[in-house]
């Protein structure tokens, strides 16, 4: 705003006061402050503001976390030393202005008509000649020429040697000078907002008033007063999570080391959440049809919040924040994934947990906690080829490709081409072991057609969020479930079983008459189903069962010279013995047997893979999501913010003053008419605070139009 860096010089006081407040003052530490605050709001950009600490954790390490938290980068906005800074712009600025407003203001009154006539012949933009009537009759000629082009005009008369001589001074574009002060105003009024409306006030009453941030757990109606701030409070932004069918009224302040609860003087009940999707998944319209109650008054007032269109009362803007689970009730059934664990049903809501005491059967589960994550409705997803990854939980990221192609052991990749459709609802839980770790499901309710001639289900697991799911496909049978798979998973445990199926394999694949080979073919069909069962002590260190079992006894027992012809037999062996290993389990359970037809032997290619990859599959048990009742909630947030008009001001300041700075030019022009021969002789000077092609332009113009001087004589 001044023409130098240097700032407000006090004259008195200690060496320190001066120089602190000369550097306080000065544009060079004004400019270093915008400085700062350009790159906090770069890092609050870039870094997800709010985010739990383990989040940071599992994406950028136990340093990095532990270092974002100590410099509050997870909460820049907020932290003290942004609020510091935005504190000494204020200052800063102010100091500035206080320092120049005056000599503007000045300069913009002043007309400068006591300048010299030596002094105009040092200008750039200068221009002679001699006019024929008198001096005081050419100065009120040019100045009415100058009043009616719109400049401001003062006449000035002197007495010189020669006789009286008139001095006209007009001036243009003093609004210039109006936006610099505009503008750096509009700095102090915008950062003023924004610590009004920042955590400033809550901070300040954390340090005078004794409250302190709540880091614990259970209802909102237990949390003690220190922890609540009052209906009073002047400014704050919270969040406010309301289900359909309840109300709430409590915001929470999400703060470094925990939280605020902020009452508010209203309820919000929401009666009924709105969500509409694009073909993608993507949400196009999220709205809530609320009913605020007035806890004074009692009175009940209908409202509708949508995205950029909220609803305010008692000066507190209700804004359509996001949408969550409201407590969905969920009926989920065990899937068994190894031998001894039994099926069983377990209900439950989404944010909730129950404790599974063996209820399968299985060893190792002896005590776990089913968490319920998560239930998703829709799961749009993009299959057709060249996807870029997926989470496979979102329904915003709509790319299942990738995730179902780094599924777990041995399944072959798809190629085939596919298209955007909705596969139905999915169930996301955790199940925690007594040592307190968990790991992470999703799990999707129908059968997903991936193309490959069967439709599977597709059971998520990874290890932290910081990881995508991996799946596990199990073939839907022909009643369109998982029994057919489950009930070949426990077959393939019985050895009885196993025996039994070999034996009627070879019985098919043999003649009677042909005893010898019948029994060799036994004997290798009997040891690949052990194999591939788990049933044989797995080579140290490699998983035990599966594929990959397989593919390691062959290593271990075979030349390598026959391993690739004795693969394919004893491949062809293991597929033969398994389809009358299910042919077996259908029997048991009344169903007619499998005709051997192209589903059929998809159906059975899917199911070889699928046994292989369960054995690495980490839970005894898997939840498929049997039915559902979908509670939503809503995500509100309020925010009293009184600095938000002093900001909108401050942004109307600095447009204006930005415009009057670049478009608006500061110009005075000054005539001297000096007596001469019973004429005038005219020296026309121009003065601009920027130098153009158009202030070269003017200045011929005026030379011409004012004392009839050519550009070419006029312009030195």
């Amino acid at each position: 705003m001044s023409e130098t860096t240097q700032g407000v010089r006090v004259q008195s006081g200690s060496r320190a006061l001066r120089a602190g407040v000369e550097l306080l003052s000065s544009m060079r530490f004004a400019i270093a402050l915008l400085t700062v605050i350009c790159i906090a709001s770069v890092i609050g950009t870039v870094l997800k503001q709010h985010e739990p600490a383990v989040n940071y954790v599992n994406q950028f390490g136990p340093f990095w976390a532990e270092l974002f938290g100590a410099l509050q980068l997870n909460a820049v906005y907020s932290a003290w030393w942004f609020l510091l800074i935005l504190a000494f712009l204020v200052v800063s600025t102010s100091l500035c202005i206080a320092r120049n407003t005056p000599k503007y203001l000045s300069d913009i009154k002043s007309f400068k008509e006591n300048v010299r006539e030596q002094s105009l012949r040092a200008f750039h933009h200068k221009a002679e000649a001699t006019l024929g009537e008198s001096t005081e009759a050419e100065a009120r000629r040019i100045g009415g020429m100058l009043a009616k082009a719109g400049w401001k005009v003062r006449l000035q008369q002197r007495e010189t040697s020669s006789g009286a001589g008139w001095m006209v001074a007009a001036k243009a574009g003093a609004a210039n000078k109006i936006g610099y002060i505009a503008a750096h105003s509009a700095i102090v009024l915008i950062c003023v907002g924004g610590l009004l409306d920042g955590d400033l006030i809550v901070r300040a009453q954390m340090l005078l008033g004794g409250k302190t941030p709540y880091a614990g757990g259970g209802l909102i109606a237990d949390v003690k007063p220190e922890h609540r701030l009052s209906e009073r409070n002047p400014t704050f932004r919270g969040n406010l999570l309301v289900a359909e069918g309840t109300q709430s009224s409590t915001a929470i302040l999400s703060q470094s080391d925990g939280v605020l609860l902020q009452e508010l003087p209203f309820a919000i009940e929401l009666q009924k959440f709105i969500v509409e999707h694009y073909s993608t998944g993507m949400p196009k319209l999220f709205a809530s049809e609320i009913v605020i109650h007035d806890k004074e008054t009692g009175e009940k007032i209908p409202a509708r919040v949508e995205v950029n269109h909220p609803a305010s009362y008692k000066g507190i803007e209700i804004y359509q924040s996001s949408f969550d689970d409201g407590g969905s009730r969920l009926k989920l059934r065990a899937v068994p994934m190894v031998a001894g664990a039994r099926p069983f049903d377990v209900e439950g809501v989404v944010g909730g947990s129950t404790e599974l005491t063996n209820k399968g059967g299985a060893p190792g589960s002896d005590t776990m906690t089913l968490e319920f994550t998560a239930l998703r409705t829709i799961n749009v997803e993009n299959f057709v080829g060249g996807g870029q990854g997926s989470s496979g939980v979102d329904v915003r990221k709509v790319d299942l490709r990738e995730s179902v192609e780094s599924r777990l052991g041995a399944a072959n990749k798809t190629v085939t081409k596919k298209e955007l459709r909705n596969v139905g609802p999915s169930v996301s839980y955790k199940l925690r072991d007594a040592a307190g770790q968990a790991r992470e499901y999703h799990n999707y309710m129908l059968p997903v057609d991936t193309g490959e001639g069967v439709p599977v289900f597709l059971l998520g697991v990874r290890e932290s969020p910081s990881e995508p799911f991996r799946y596990l496909r199990v073939p839907a049978d022909d009643q369109g479930s998982m029994e057919g798979f489950v009930r070949m998973r426990a077959a393939l445990a019985d050895a009885a079983l196993r025996e039994k199926a070999v034996r009627r394999y070879v019985a098919m694949a043999i003649e009677p008459s042909r005893p010898e080979l019948a029994e060799q073919l036994s004997q290798s069909a009997s040891r690949a189903l052990a194999v591939f069962a788990g049933a044989v002590p797995p080579v140290e260190g490699r998983p035990a069962g599966g594929l990959q079992a397989i593919s390691d006894f062959m290593e271990a027992n075979v030349p390598e010279a026959e391993r690739s012809r004795a693969g394919e037999v004893l491949v062809r062996i293991l597929n033969g013995t398994l389809f009358e290993l299910a042919q077996l389990t259908r029997e048991a359970a009344g169903l007619k047997t499998m005709e051997q037809d192209d589903r059929t032997r998809a159906f059975m290619t899917q199911a070889v893979l699928s046994l292989s990859d369960a054995v690495a599959y980490p839970a005894p048990i898997a939840f498929e999501l049997k039915d559902f009742t979908q509670v939503q909630a809503s995500v509100f947030q309020v925010a009293r913010a009184p600095g938000k008009n002093i900001v909108y001001l401050g942004c109307l300041l600095l447009i204006l003053g930005v415009f009057a700075m670049l478009y608006i030019r500061e110009r005075r022009v000054w005539v001297w008419l000096s007596p001469r021969d019973g004429g005038c002789q005219a020296l026309l000077a121009l003065s601009a605070n920027r130098k153009t092609m158009d202030g070269d332009k003017e200045f011929a113009q005026l030379a011409q139009k004012l004392i009839g001087a050519s550009p070419s004589a006029g312009h030195a």
